[in-house]
């Protein structure tokens, strides 16, 4: 998390040193998010066949070495090629960090705990990123903000080494690896991450995103009957259709979809329709990182109050109101905005834990960080939808270019109605993956520790 919006602060900085075009920066970016999202299914198998914890390390030492690689960057390219080895070091760890800490504890408190620790260094890495990136960048070059990670990669392999057990062979997965599968499921993955940036960059008029998820589709249905035909699969689908699977990939969607789709909305309402410079926009952003924050060390004691499956439930009804308060009221004035970005936050701090931990509890032990995988995977792939949706809606809605100055009366009413549309059909969106994981939550056998 750090990694990501500490950069983001440093892409000007980059495109001039290195001379990179506007697309070249986007997939500075780009690279590691379609990686990561696409190879996190992959190494979760592998991890739950060859070892969690040795995939951990193993991919702790490709995020030094990448790292390092940055130093001796000269070109965009280059950088391109650092930041998808980056990516697939995150694949291989991010999925580990959360199977770890799961089977470090056996009652689900302790596993609740210890999964809002993980969340809440990520959200603090989110939200000092972007200053921390400014300090650095006032006295240092740009590269150490990626060499940073090699003394952390250092630290984690310590930790890991000393203070985490090697791995019991008998709570590995012994199947072999579904290769075929492991292709299909990333190809899925890879294309249903690039078509919602396809859509926004070349609009729904044009052929090629509409391409992309066609072939995302299709790959999606060769891997389901790639699935339900293989001897060992690489995941095994009945796994899906247990209650707590089902209703904690549900609730993970939810959340990928209403964060990403608001922020995307809100950033530019702000920006473009309102006139806010970047610095005060990103001020208008701080309720929801304030939330975010300040409800951590609140998580566990409500979990406790009211159960974890009502959790799950009442916090994602909260992002479904924060979405419609955005929908309904964004017109009127940022206080509105202001609640909805803190309801979704709200919901998202709680609903972000509980339903991982419901994902994990409904998986067999030799399952876990392929779990673990599924719910990091639909975060990112419903992080996509969310601003596919919402950026389509305003391309098919707006007249010109979105970016020019000095908007019309007529421009400036399109994109009210187009964020009024979008935030209905993210609230819409949001409220039907609700219903569905309260049902299948509903259907779910208590939880016994294993």
């Amino acid at each position: 998390m750090l990694d990501n919006s500490i950069l983001n602060v440093a892409l000007p900085t980059i495109g001039r040193e290195l001379h990179a075009s506007t697309t070249a920066l986007q997939w500075v970016t780009g690279s590691y998010a379609v990686v990561f999202g696409g190879l996190m299914l992959l190494f979760g198998a592998m991890a739950d066949r060859f070892g969690r914890r040795r995939m951990m390390i193993v991919g702790l030492v490709l995020l030094a070495v990448a790292s390092l690689a940055t130093a001796f960057v000269t070109t965009a390219e280059q950088l391109i090629v650092v930041r998808a080895a980056m990516g697939i070091a995150a694949a291989m760890t991010t999925p580990g960090s959360m199977a770890l800490a799961f089977r470090l504890f056996d009652d689900e408190p302790q596993r609740v705990r210890a999964i809002t620790l993980i969340s809440t260094v990520g959200l603090v890495g989110l939200a000092i990123g972007p200053t921390l990136g400014g300090l650095v960048l006032a006295v240092a070059p740009w590269q150490v903000l990626l060499l940073v990670n090699v003394p952390i990669a250092l630290l984690a392999i310590l930790g890991i080494r000393t203070g985490i057990a090697a791995d019991d062979p008998h709570a590995l997965h012994r199947d072999p690896i579904d290769i075929p599968g492991a292709i299909l499921a990333t190809v899925t993955i890879i294309l249903a991450l690039v078509a919602p940036t396809s859509f926004i960059d070349e609009g729904p008029g044009s052929w090629l995103p509409w391409a992309l998820v066609g072939s995302a589709a299709v790959a999606a249905a060769l891997f389901v009957l790639r699935e339900r035909s293989a001897r060992h699969p690489l995941l095994d689908l009945g796994l899906l259709a247990r209650p707590l699977v089902s209703s904690g990939l549900a609730f993970k969607a939810r959340a990928g979809l209403a964060t990403a789709g608001l922020s995307y909305l809100v950033t530019l309402q702000l920006q473009l329709a309102w006139g806010w410079p970047p610095a005060m926009a990103a001020l208008g952003m701080l309720p929801q990182v304030v939330v975010l924050l300040a409800l951590s060390p609140f998580v566990d004691p409500f979990v406790k109050r009211v159960g974890i499956r009502r959790a799950a439930w009442m916090s994602a009804a909260a992002v479904v109101a924060g979405l419609a308060v955005y929908a309904l009221f964004n017109a009127f004035g940022y206080v509105f905005i202001a609640i909805a970005l803190a309801l979704v936050a709200a919901g998202l701090r709680v609903v972000g834990v509980v339903a991982a931990v419901n994902v994990l509890n409904g998986l067999p032990a030799d399952r876990t960080t392929i779990g673990a995988a599924l719910t990091d995977t639909t975060t990112e792939v419903a992080n996509g939808v969310g601003i596919a949706v919402a950026g389509t809606i305003l391309a098919a809605l707006f007249a010109g270019t979105i970016t020019a100055a000095n908007w019309t009366a007529e421009q400036t009413a399109q994109f009210q109605s187009a964020a009024t549309v979008g935030g209905l059909a993210l609230t819409a969106a949001a409220a039907a993956l609700v219903v569905f994981g309260f049902v299948r939550s509903g259907r779910a056998a208590p939880v016994t520790p294993r």
